[in-house]
């Protein structure tokens, strides 16, 4: 296991999401807003990935062939349709009862993905070809240790997306005011002096010995739903390669 003093992981930002596991899949439960998310986010994923490894386009299993990690995997939400596209996929997350919760629908999905109930830095020296992190890295105790976990888990040629609140006036109103205070987002579930702004994140992934490939900010359309685009003041996405 990883030195105490560089784990990443905090006790209670894992209690908190282990109490919604047995609620991750229900769209309309307490994992609602990200299932919402899912679209946009895969959406980024396939064009930044399509754009590092000139995928072939028309494939319904682009990434055959790719290792994946999601880092924060909650029950899987990412996961499965990461293996979907064809990688093979890893999944961690901080809280048992997640892991327990992706295993058990995996399982009932015929999908092979290999979850672990731990931090990036347990895996020690393990390499993907994708590493994913969404709505992480404001739930973790350490943001530069836990970045340099993330680009230590890349193989040589591999890519890194992330995504995460930035932190501004709307995404305080938008996300804990207004979404936790009318429990559209479960209560306690952000802190919102622990979000990072694109050029902070952007610093931290740079120490790392990472370079960013692509940004764009994630938004909420009444008519489409989430949407990526350059409006970056609720939350954005993000890639990056090895410098």
């Amino acid at each position: 296991m990883a030195n105490a003093t560089k784990a990443t992981i905090d006790p209670r930002e894992a209690a908190h999401f282990g109490k919604l596991a047995a609620d991750w899949w229900n769209p309309r439960g307490s994992s609602a807003m990200l299932h919402r998310l899912n679209p946009a986010r895969l959406a980024f994923i396939r064009e930044a990935a399509n754009a590092h490894w000139d995928l072939e386009q028309a494939s319904f299993t682009p990434l055959a062939g790719k290792t994946a990690i999601d880092v924060g995997c909650g029950a899987g939400l990412l996961a499965e349709p990461l293996a979907r596209l064809g990688a093979q996929v890893t999944g961690l997350d901080a809280a048992p009862e997640n892991i327990g919760a992706a295993q058990a629908h995996a399982a009932a999905t015929g999908l092979e993905i290999e979850y672990f109930a731990c931090g990036i830095e347990d895996l020690h020296d393990r390499r993907f070809d994708l590493v994913t992190a969404m709505e992480v890295i404001e739930h973790v105790t350490n943001p530069p240790e836990f970045v340099a976990g993330l680009a230590n888990a890349l193989a040589p040629g591999g890519l890194l997306i992330l995504s995460t609140p930035n932190r501004t006036p709307l995404s305080r109103l938008a996300m804990i005011t207004i979404g936790e205070g009318a429990g559209m987002i479960p209560k306690g579930t952000h802190a919102w002096d622990q979000f990072l702004t694109p050029d902070e994140l952007t610093a931290l992934l740079e120490g790392a010995g990472l370079r960013v490939t692509a940004r764009t900010g994630l938004t909420f359309s009444p008519a489409r739903g989430f949407v990526t685009g350059g409006d970056e003041t609720l939350n954005y996405l993000i890639s990056a390669v090895a410098a």
